[in-house]
C-alpha cells in the first residue's frame, strides 16, 4: 500500500486552539491501525500556512504539551507570523 493511501487516526487532542485573537488549526495524527510515533501539523486558519514538526512524540499528550509549550514561549506568531503589538 502506497502511503499517500493510508488513513490517519486523529487525536482527541486535536481541534482548533485561539489567543491573543489568533486561531490555528492543531492537528496531532498517526498512521491508523498502528503504533507509530505521533506528528504534529499546526494550521494557520487566515493566511493558509502551516508548521509541521519533524519530530514524532511517543504519546498525543506529549505532542500537545510541546505544541503549548511553543506557545507559552513564543505566542501565536511563531504559528501565524502576526506580532503581536507592544504595550507599555
Amino acid at each position: 500500500m502506497d502511503l499517500e493511501d493510508r488513513d490517519f487516526e486523529h487525536s482527541p487532542l486535536s481541534g482548533s486552539f485561539s489567543r491573543d485573537g489568533e486561531t490555528v488549526d492543531v492537528e496531532i495524527d498517526r498512521y491508523a491501525g498502528t503504533q507509530d510515533p505521533w506528528q504534529l501539523v499546526v494550521i494557520d486558519l487566515l493566511p493558509g500556512g502551516c508548521t509541521a514538526w519533524t519530530e514524532t512524540f511517543a504519546t498525543d499528550q506529549e505532542v500537545y504539551s510541546a505544541f503549548a509549550a511553543m506557545v507559552e514561549a513564543d505566542g501565536m506568531a511563531s504559528f501565524t507570523g502576526v506580532v503581536p503589538p507592544v504595550q507599555h
